[in-house]
């Protein structure tokens, strides 16, 4: 066990390191978006790139010139990044809820690192438009616990539809625990979406297994959604609703702030069991951090 996760990290790193690398090609005659250093964006037309130095870009107030130095991001303009005449950049957490995900994938180079109450913390990065990977683990030592790491990793595929409307995913979440030679359990799951990377609804189910006891006979049924209402902010829901011999239920609801460098996801989830006294609320907080590549 100890073996497959030194060999999972380094093919990890490996896999960020070559993709980060990659450069856009950017082609004379074509609409590009360019978000600048100092904040601004710019839509126009490349007319002309002299000496890979500086773009000279058709806008709709006139030509303008571009130093390559002053630019974060090029990336071509797509219908979806106009509404109502406004720039909305690319959702950059299209394939996640709260923590479940979606059928749709991060796409090549495209990666972000999640914190959700400090304790969990995961890394997650697109190989390429249909594989992603990624671990995370709740770092015990950073709290004077000297024992044990717990450890997971998230690998994933996924099948966007051709029309752009939904995508299929299938993955598994698996956990183990760093400094002890022992097994592991996890979630084998698929997702179905429905609807674009702005407004989207998921059905899915998971089958949990462990190395001693092989798979579970009771699946997990998700229900998920995400509703992009302004540029900045999406409704977001996750529930869950367990297949055993009682009802059971975690349903949420809540809200994701996308800044340009960071995401925050506020929520609350509720569980509902056959027989129970009283309403529990329990809160949500994460923030996550994309990387790499924007689209």
């Amino acid at each position: 066990m100890k073996s497959f996760i030194q060999y999972f990290l380094l093919v990890f790193l490996m896999s960020i390191g070559i993709s980060l690398d990659a450069q856009i090609n950017v082609q004379q005659d074509s609409t590009y978006i360019f978000e600048m250093k100092d904040g601004n964006v710019y839509i126009g037309k490349v007319i002309d790139f002299k000496g890979g130095e500086m773009y000279e870009v058709q806008t709709s107030v006139g030509n303008i010139k571009i130093l390559q130095k002053d630019i974060t991001v090029i990336k071509k303009m797509e219908k979806t990044n106009l509404k109502d005449g406004n720039y909305w950049p690319s959702n950059p957490h299209s394939s996640r809820y709260f923590f479940s995900p979606s059928g749709y994938g991060l796409r090549k180079g495209e990666g972000y690192y999640q914190n959700a109450w400090v304790l969990f913390n995961q890394i997650s990065y697109g190989i390429n438009d249909n594989f992603s990977m990624g671990m995370g683990m709740i770092p015990t030592f950073l709290f004077g616990y000297g024992g044990t790491v717990p450890f997971w990793i998230t690998p994933k595929f996924n099948i966007p539809y051709k029309n752009g409307k939904g995508a299929f995913g299938a993955g598994t979440l698996f956990v183990t625990s760093l400094g002890e030679d022992v097994g592991g359990f996890g979630l084998l799951y698929g997702s179905n979406t429905f609807g674009t990377r702005d407004k989207q609804f998921t059905l899915g189910v998971g089958v949990g297994y462990s190395g001693e006891e092989g798979f579970s006979e009771y699946p997990v049924i998700n229900a998920s959604g995400l509703i992009r209402t302004s540029k900045n902010w999406a409704f977001v829901t996750e529930n869950y609703f367990l297949t055993i011999d009682s009802f059971g239920a975690l349903i949420s609801g809540g809200a994701r702030y996308m800044g340009k460098r960071l995401a925050i996801d506020f929520g609350g989830f509720i569980p509902i069991f056959s027989g129970q006294d009283g309403l529990l609320v329990l809160p949500w907080l994460s923030i996550s951090v994309p990387f790499g590549k924007r689209y």
